[in-house]
């Protein structure tokens, strides 16, 4: 026991060097952006006495929820290699459904089932359209993104739907802890994604087909159950996420999600996850969500104008593409 305790001690002292060097190697992008977040956090709490009221954090946080919502189910399916422009279109769709529904009478959980059923469906015709059809992700979600958007108006006749249900808008309303609620919904669907990603065997097959979909067709991978099931999750997410922004804004309008898809893809991203496919994480989502949320909001507290941020905006996600080719080995 005198001899051999010295020996594991040494051991161990060896190993933690590298120990600490694979924890930085594999967190490297999320610490290096909660570290950026930080230091956004406490450039604006100087530069802006209302930063940190209370009602702007909570704003930032209802914003950041339905942005990162959306962002989860746009991580997964950038992890296969794939894209989905339609995300947007499909939270409009969610909370038209959901509104109209409810306006006529029926209750609001059947309501929100069947916006969100509209979701997904919307997400499985994105999945025939690609494994069946091969069509290139790009495309058929951008073809389905100004369908769904087409249909929207169609359906409100470009209206807004509004006169909603109580107990639906409460829950825009309600804070738990002190905290809104979208905060909660948000934080609960990250939960489930991070465990379905890391801990499940569809999570380890969406990363096999992004790193080759040949080689994970010969491991035995079924790729038409696995393309289906992350473009429905990526719509099932959205539509959730519409749920939230409609009971949020008390109201359904023909444009909503506008722009919601570049914000997603964008946290994807910013979060760490690769267009190459096989890379990106729940918790990298996160924080690109609060990223993109963080530079709009201080931008609108410091009077920056909407087109310089989105300049600003832009060159991040250009700036996040470009690091992630230079962690590759620059290759293409």
């Amino acid at each position: 026991m005198a001899i051999t305790s010295p020996g594991i001690g040494r051991a161990k002292a060896a190993k933690s060097p590298a120990s600490s060097f694979s924890f930085w190697h594999r967190y490297s992008t999320e610490l290096t952006l909660g570290a950026i977040l930080i230091v956004f956090f406490l450039i604006l709490s100087f530069a802006s006495p209302y930063f940190f009221t209370p009602s702007n954090l909570a704003n930032l946080v209802k914003q950041s929820a339905i942005n990162g919502i959306i962002a989860l189910g746009v991580t997964a399916i950038i992890i296969t290699g794939g894209i989905d422009l339609s995300v947007g279109a499909v939270a409009g769709l969610t909370g038209v459904v959901t509104a109209m529904l409810m306006v006529g009478g029926s209750g609001v959980f059947v309501s929100c089932i069947a916006g969100l059923v509209a979701a997904v469906v919307i997400g499985l015709v994105n999945a025939v359209m690609i494994y069946e059809g091969g069509i290139p992700p790009f495309i058929a979600t951008l073809a389905t993104m100004t369908m769904v958007r087409g249909l929207i108006s169609l359906i409100t006749n470009a209206m807004m739907v509004t006169g909603l249900q109580p107990a639906f808008l409460k829950f825009g309303e309600a804070d738990y802890a002190g905290i809104p609620s979208q905060f909660w919904v948000w934080i609960g669907l990250a939960v489930i994604m991070a465990f379905l990603l890391t801990r499940t065997r569809l999570g380890r097959n969406f990363y096999a087909i992004g790193a080759s979909q040949e080689v994970a067709r010969l491991s035995g991978i079924n790729l038409r159950r696995t393309i289906y099931a992350v473009y429905g999750l990526g719509a099932l997410l959205a539509g959730i996420g519409g749920l939230v922004l409609t009971a949020r804004v008390r109201m359904a309008a023909p444009t909503a999600g506008e722009g919601y898809e570049l914000y997603a893809i964008a946290a994807a991203v910013i979060g760490g996850a690769s267009l190459n496919g096989a890379q990106g994480s729940v918790l990298g989502a996160i924080l690109g969500a609060l990223i993109m949320t963080t530079i709009t909001n201080g931008g609108n507290l410091l009077g920056i104008d909407a087109f310089t941020l989105q300049i600003v905006i832009g060159a991040l996600i250009a700036g996040a593409v470009w690091l992630d080719k230079l962690r590759k080995g620059g290759r293409r």
